[in-house]
């Protein structure tokens, strides 16, 4: 028997130039225009407007076309559809500082669309290609693949959305739930689920029959919903897979990289914005940051970040060498990034003291879309879970 031997990766992840000039022109880019004091303003302005109300979060549409400019939509677009087929070490890189800056957009679940879009594309002329050039041109995207309990994976019980024949293609019944910020989609890929297998479908949101029903969550940088499919009617031209389950397979790495990315973006922001108020907060004649108490929580904190950072990249990077293990890797990642955000958030809360549960402090921004991200796709102990089965198996 041969044994298979180790994919060689390439140094530093493959993180060269063009990533760090993404990434540095992006958080020059974010500092400038969404300041903290500015997230503030669009989402935490009033309390009562979401939690009492029930508005819908609010977000700059202005600031987005301006990531369309930048070329931000088609980064995991190929070339060959009009994109910019950038590397996945680069795209988590941006995530970071989107994650660093909680910015509300649909960004996050257009890059996700676009991956899994980008699994649909055979090598004949295929309909993925046309919706992938739409998603670069700037149209923002969003995933309807998850059932009532969150999953889409295989094995797992529920039913997502169900295809049945009608017309020129195929009529959707049924529902998809948590997708991610469904109020400012113009695009729902969907996954549903039909007796001879499984499909993707591109659905417009004005598609007739297409209901959004918003969700209550807490984070104030999104928007969730529950779609619900009456009778929606989807041309040949709108099924862009009919392996659906086999396309999303492939790309699970890369929509938990995107995942955790932002958790360690945000993490990074909460240790930063603790460790500053360390400095300067001061008690018994000193600032808080000279006492072990609070020195070895924002170290133990600095380091979980980096472990974290250092799986994220490496799955990242198994992605863009096309290894075996990426999706191994990539629930490390995830895992990682998940313990370090609960812990993050834990702590900035803790050591900002008797302001750091009021509204006024930004701390709760972060700690929210924290604790959003550790449930999205499943939290870190789920993951664990999936990673002894696929490296020891199922007991």
């Amino acid at each position: 028997m041969t044994e298979t031997q180790p994919q060689k990766m390439p140094a530093d992840f493959g993180f060269g130039p063009d990533e760090e000039l993404l990434r540095d022109s992006a958080r020059k880019f974010l500092d400038q225009e969404m300041p903290v004091e500015k997230l503030r303003r669009l989402v935490a302005e009033d309390p009562d407007a979401v939690y009492t109300r029930g508005e819908a979060p609010a977000w700059d549409e202005k600031l987005w076309k301006q990531m369309v400019e930048l070329g931000w939509t088609g980064l995991a677009v190929p070339e060959s559809a009009g994109g910019v087929g950038f590397r996945s070490v680069g795209v988590a890189a941006l995530v970071e500082e989107v994650g660093r800056h909680a910015l509300p957009s649909p960004l996050l679940s257009t890059l996700a669309s676009s991956y899994v879009l980008r699994e649909a594309l055979t090598g004949e002329p295929s309909p993925a290609a046309a919706w992938l050039g739409r998603i670069a041109d700037g149209a923002a995207a969003s995933l309807a693949i998850t059932n009532a309990r969150g999953s889409w994976e295989p094995g797992e019980s529920g039913v997502i959305a169900e295809a049945e024949p009608g017309g020129d293609g195929l009529r959707l019944h049924g529902s998809a739930h948590f997708v991610q910020d469904a109020g400012k989609a113009e695009l729902f890929v969907v996954h549903a689920i039909r007796d001879d297998g499984s499909y993707l479908c591109v659905v417009p949101a004005d598609s007739p029959g297409l209901v959004v029903r918003p969700d209550h969550i807490h984070d104030l940088t999104r928007d969730q919903a529950t779609l619900v499919f009456d009778d929606v009617p989807v041309t040949n031209d709108q099924v862009v897979s009919r392996e659906g389950a086999a396309a999303l397979a492939r790309a699970w790495p890369a929509l938990l990289v995107l995942v955790a990315a932002d958790l360690c973006g945000s993490s990074e922001w909460q240790l930063q914005t603790t460790v500053e108020y360390a400095r300067t907060r001061k008690q018994f004649d000193r600032p808080i940051g000279f006492f072990q108490a609070v020195k070895h929580p924002l170290s133990d904190g600095m380091v979980m970040i980096d472990r974290a950072r250092s799986l994220l990249y490496h799955a990242a990077c198994c992605i863009d060498s096309g290894s075996n293990e990426a999706e191994t890797a990539a629930r490390m990642a995830k895992s990682a990034a998940s313990d370090a955000g609960a812990y993050l958030s834990d702590r900035s809360v803790q050591l900002h003291g008797g302001i750091g549960f009021t509204w006024e402090c930004d701390v709760h921004l972060f700690f929210k879309r924290s604790l959003h991200n550790q449930a999205l796709y499943g939290d870190a102990v789920h993951h664990r879970r999936k990673l002894a089965d696929l490296l020891i198996g199922p007991i």
